[in-house]
Parts: C-alpha cells; sequence; structure tokens
C-alpha cells in the first residue's frame, strides 16, 4: 500500500466516522434547538457589545482628542457602559442556560447509555472488563458538553465576532486586512489537519484510561486475595504501567497543543509587526489616520481571537468527538431483547423444559455442548453433575436464556426460548448462585430485590423460610443492617440464606440453584433445608451440586462429561448401574458410610439403592429433605 493510499484511507475512515456520528449528534442537538438558537443570539449581543470599546476608540482620539470635540466624551463613555453591562449580562445568561443544559445532557447521556449497557447479553460482559464500561458510562459522554455547553457556542460567536471585525477592518484598510486573511486563513488549514491528527490519540487515551480503571476496580474489589498472596508490589507495577502509558498519551497531546499555542503567538505577533508597519507607512502617507491605527489594532485581536479559542476549544471538541464514537460504539451493540425473533410473550408458565439436540460454542470453534437432549416435568428437580469444565453451567446458562443454541432446541412449555421476549419470561426465573452477589444496601434492599413491589410481610416470611431471621435479628438494625460491598460484612453462609431469600421472594415458575448450599456448615445447612424445600415445591429446578449427597432425592440427575450427557437417571438406578455417577459417588463417601452397610455387604448395594429408588417414586421421601442427604 503506498503512502498516499494509506492516507486517503484514513482520510475516508474519519469521513466515515464523523458521517457515522452526525445522526447522534442531531439526535443530542435537536431537542436542544431553541436553547442553542437563544445561546447564538446571546451570544452574538454580546460580541457585537464587545466591539463598541475599539469601535469608539477611534472617534476619541481623532474627533474628541483630534479634534476637540469634548461633547462626544459622554456619549461615547454612555455607549462603552452600557456594552459593557450588556456583555455581563448576556455572560452571566449564557451560563444559566447552555452550561446547565450541558450538564443536563450530560445526565441523560449517562442514564442512556448505562441503561442500554444494562440490556446488552451476558456475551458482552464476558468480552469487557467492568472498569472499562464505568469509563465508557461516566468519562466519555464527558465531552458533550463543549458540543452542546458554551464551548461550541463561543466558538461561534467568536467567528461573528470576527466576522464583523472583518467589514469594520475592510473600511479602515483593505491592503492591511488582506495581509491578515490570508496569513489566518493559512494557519486555520494547519489546525485542522492537526486536530484530524489529535483525534486519534484522544480515542487511544479514553481507551487506557478504561483499561487501567478497570485492572484497579479488580484490584480493589479482590483486596484480600491481592493480600493472601502479598501481591501488593505486583498490583502497583501493573497500575504504574497504566499510569505511565496514559502519561505518555497525554504527553503527546501537550506536546501537539502547545506546538499550536505556539504558533498562534507566533501568528499574532507576526500579524501584529506587519500591521503596525504597514498602519505606519499609511499614516506617513496620509491615507490612515492615528485614530484608525489604533482601532484596527484592537479589531485585530477580535480577528485573532477565533483562532486561539480553536487552539482551546478544539482541544476540547476534539476530545468530545473521541468520546462520542466510543459512546456510538457502544449504542451500536444490539440488546439482546431486541431480536426481530423475540415476538413471544409468555404468560404464567408451567415451566415444562426440553433441550433438543442442543449444541453450543462461544466462540464458534470449539464446542462446549454436542447434541444434549432431555426433558424437565413440571415441579420436578433435574440435577447436574460432572467434573469442572464438563458444560454444566453451560447449560444452566442456556436455561436461563444468557445464551442460544448453535444447533437445537431449548423449549420452554414447548415454546422455542430463542423466539421469546427475555422480560416476560426472566420474571418467572429464580437463581441461587454459589457465587452470591450482593448490593451494598441493606438485607431488607437485598432480599426485596427480585420483588420490590412485595411488603414487608412477604419480605419477612421469605427471610424466615431461608432462616435469615435467626442472624439478621441479632444485629442492632435488624433487617436495615448495610451489608457492605458484595456482602462484605456478612459471612458467606449469611450472604447465601439472604440470596435464598430473595429467590423465595421472586415466587418463580423456574429455578436455579447453582451450589447454593456450598457456602453452608452442615448445621446451617440442615437448617434452610426445609426453606429450599419449600421454594422447590411446585417449581421446576435444576441443580448444580459437586456435593452428590444433596441430590439423592432428585427426580432426575445428568452426569454431564465434555458437553455430552453421559448418563442419566435416578440417584438409585444410577448408583446400581455402576457407572460415572457410581464412580463420583462412591469416590466422595465411601460405599459403607454412604449406605450403612457392614464389611462384607457390598453386594446388597444395587438392592439397596433400588429400594431406595422405590421409596422416591412412591414418594415415601420426606418432602422437606428433598435436597438433603
Amino acid at each position: 500500500m503506498t503512502k498516499d493510499t494509506a492516507e486517503a484511507g484514513k482520510k475516508g475512515s474519519r469521513v466515515d466516522r464523523l458521517r457515522t456520528l452526525w445522526p447522534e449528534l442531531r439526535a443530542l442537538v435537536a431537542p436542544r434547538r431553541g436553547l442553542l438558537l437563544l445561546g447564538l443570539v446571546l451570544i452574538a449581543i454580546n460580541r457585537v457589545a464587545g466591539l463598541v470599546l475599539p469601535a469608539s476608540t477611534r472617534y476619541v482620539i481623532d474627533d474628541v482628542v483630534g479634534k476637540r470635540r469634548v461633547d462626544l466624551l459622554l456619549p461615547l463613555l454612555g455607549a462603552v457602559v452600557g456594552a459593557t453591562a450588556l456583555q455581563a449580562v448576556t455572560s452571566f445568561a449564557l451560563t444559566q442556560t447552555l452550561s446547565k443544559a450541558a450538564q443536563k445532557l450530560i445526565a441523560d447521556l449517562r442514564r442512556r447509555v448505562q441503561a442500554h449497557i444494562g440490556r446488552l447479553p451476558v456475551a458482552f460482559y464476558d468480552a469487557n472488563k467492568t472498569g472499562v464500561l464505568v469509563s465508557r458510562i461516566m468519562s466519555d459522554v464527558e465531552g458533550v458538553r463543549n458540543l452542546v455547553g458554551t464551548g461550541l457556542v463561543e466558538f461561534v460567536g467568536g467567528l461573528l465576532a470576527a466576522a464583523v471585525a472583518l467589514v469594520l477592518m475592510l473600511r479602515i484598510s483593505p491592503a492591511m486586512t488582506g495581509l491578515t486573511l490570508a496569513t489566518s486563513v493559512t494557519f486555520a488549514f494547519v489546525l485542522f489537519r492537526a486536530f484530524a491528527t489529535m483525534r486519534p490519540i484522544f480515542r487511544e487515551r479514553a481507551k487506557i484510561q478504561g483499561e487501567v480503571t478497570g485492572r484497579l476496580t479488580e484490584s480493589l474489589g479482590g483486596v484480600r486475595v491481592v493480600k493472601g498472596y502479598h501481591a501488593e508490589s505486583r498490583e502497583e507495577a501493573v497500575f504504574s504501567g497504566g499510569v505511565a502509558r496514559l502519561l505518555e498519551n497525554i504527553m503527546k497531546t501537550l506536546t501537539a497543543t502547545s506546538v499550536l499555542s505556539l504558533a498562534s503567538t507566533l501568528l499574532l505577533g507576526l500579524v501584529g509587526a506587519a500591521v503596525l508597519y504597514v498602519g505606519t507607512r499609511q499614516i506617513l502617507a496620509g491615507s490612515l489616520t492615528v485614530g484608525g491605527l489604533f482601532t484596527y489594532t484592537m479589531l485585530l485581536g477580535f480577528l485573532i481571537a477565533p483562532v486561539f479559542q480553536v487552539v482551546a476549544i478544539g482541544t476540547q471538541l476534539t476530545e468530545a468527538l473521541a468520546g462520542m464514537e466510543r459512546t456510538q460504539e457502544i449504542l451500536q451493540e444490539r440488546p439482546e431483547d431486541v431480536d426481530p425473533r423475540r415476538t413471544v410473550v409468555l404468560g404464567r408458565i408451567h415451566g415444562r423444559v426440553a433441550f433438543e439436540e442442543v449444541t453450543f460454542s462461544y466462540d464458534g470453534v470449539r464446542e462446549v455442548l454436542g447434541g444434549v437432549s432431555f426433558r424437565s416435568e413440571p415441579g420436578t428437580a433435574t440435577a447436574l453433575v460432572g467434573p469442572s469444565g464438563s458444560g454444566k453451567s453451560t447449560i444452566i446458562g442456556l436455561i436461563a436464556a444468557f445464551h442460544a443454541p448453535v444447533r437445537g432446541l431449548v423449549t420452554v412449555d414447548g415454546v422455542d426460548l430463542s423466539t421469546v421476549r427475555l422480560d416476560s419470561y426472566r420474571r418467572q426465573l429464580g437463581v441461587v448462585l454459589q457465587d452470591t452477589f450482593l448490593f451494598d444496601g441493606t438485607i431488607r434492599e437485598n432480599v426485596a430485590f427480585s420483588r420490590p413491589e412485595a411488603g414487608d410481610e412477604d419480605v419477612l416470611r421469605a427471610c424466615r423460610l431461608a432462616r435469615v431471621d435467626e442472624f439478621a435479628e441479632q444485629f442492632e438494625k435488624g433487617y436495615e443492617t448495610i451489608v457492605g460491598e458484595r456482602g462484605v460484612k456478612l459471612s458467606g453462609g449469611q450472604r447465601q440464606r439472604v440470596s435464598i431469600a430473595r429467590a423465595i421472594l421472586a415466587d418463580p415458575r423456574i429455578l436455579i440453584l447453582d451450589e447454593a448450599t456450598s457456602s453452608l456448615d452442615s448445621e446451617s445447612e440442615a437448617l434452610i433445608q426445609e426453606g429450599l424445600a419449600h421454594l422447590m415445591r411446585g417449581r421446576t429446578t435444576f441443580v448444580i451440586a459437586h456435593r452428590l449427597s444433596t441430590i439423592r432425592r432428585a427426580e432426575q440427575i445428568l452426569v454431564v462429561e465434555a458437553g455430552r450427557v453421559v448418563e442419566r437417571g435416578t440417584h438409585g438406578s444410577l448408583y446400581a448401574a455402576r457407572g460415572r455417577y457410581y464412580d463420583m459417588y462412591t469416590r466422595q463417601h465411601g460405599v459403607e458410610s454412604n449406605l450403612f452397610l457392614a464389611p462384607g455387604e457390598g453386594d446388597k448395594v444395587p438392592a439397596a439403592a433400588e429400594e431406595e429408588a422405590k421409596a422416591e417414586r412412591t414418594g415415601l421421601a420426606n418432602p422437606l429433605r428433598l435436597l438433603g442427604s
């Protein structure tokens, strides 16, 4: 690729990005047209009023002083004072209208970006760090204030003042004005090219800042792990490296803006020197008065001022456009529910879930699931067991509609889940995860998160069933106790109980339990079995369990290995088959300790298991110990 071709490609890319940004910019500006128009009117009045002082100077020097026209002094002073007061009032009005409007726009845009990100699929979160997303929401939209606030309007006002000043300067001296204008246009072209070069640097800065913020967020969130492995120095080195990259980027922009500032100052000096030379020659020739030269010099400041504004505001606008590009990238991501196939609105479901030859891959290359088929009837419990990485969590993710199959179907009550509106489905879904997540609020708020409109009686009933009351009522503030970030002020078992209470309050039709009792000791686990049994009764439940003793009463156990279901059945039938499930179970518990067999009675295991299976089928098992050992 030649240099010219590369330059043309970059130019085309910039044009394409601006063309993509234009609808978004128009959408931002359109509702605020009235405010912007008012701002332009105010800035026009402000700038025209600012020209009164330099314009009056010519009359003061040539007429009041030169011709002794003292009668003109007071009217001229009155005009200057009135114009100054008008400038002050319009400046105040501009700040009150446009600056506040810009801040409201930033708030609206932040809400919009956050709402959009919140509706993106789980795969998007897997590919982006939390800190980067926070930066996108909070930082990238900041520059918008320069597009709608006083920055852009003041720049437009500066151009207007420059246009009026140009007319007045042409009347005073066309020769000097032609020289000044030629120099300014040349410098403006250089500025345009410079800012086009700087915008990618600002984009890179936002990217680096997001990465640094993301790593810092992770480091602070995982402070116990960092300290546990004495990794403070390593984290310091990683953060320092990120800060160094950010500093290098900022230095590039500072160098560029410094060069532009230097050039603009030189421009003003050179133009000023040229004006003094030409003006003095014209005064000596009698074609220009002293007052005319003085006024021309003052007007020159108004003509050159937009150049300095370009250096100051242009950098901000460049940064704003870079932030808008990154914001636009986020807003172009398609929310998971904005899918033309998702048109089916589910009413109250029964909870019949079926997988039909489901194949799934996260990256489109390696299959995580291959040909998985099973059916779970309403009100039954299906347990998923198998080694780590076998595909259990992926199956759960498909049931929760976090992902869609590459091939095959996942159906709920016979309806293809990929055609269902997710809001109508997920409000009937309850999830209790092994890694319990609590918000930094009160115990009551965390329990009520699943159903904010629930009354106090319903919340307290859920807490009693999950045994949350046993520790919550011991705190000084009871259910109003703040749990801290991620529930750090509670023990693992207490967090798990809050999570279970949250699921009980949701009253879901389909329930997912991912190692729901993994954080509990044996005594606590026994205490909340009743709550779990209540939660599971009449609901289609899916259980991931590594402690196989917790799923012996499930109606269906699926043994998953390498993305395939290799065994299925009840605990008794799978144990009697002496296959993979038998191997896993005996490895965990041992034959004798599990079935209470005396030494030498191993040959009775299948019969004992069959009796247990028969008891399950005939309903003799205690319903309150559905997950118990």
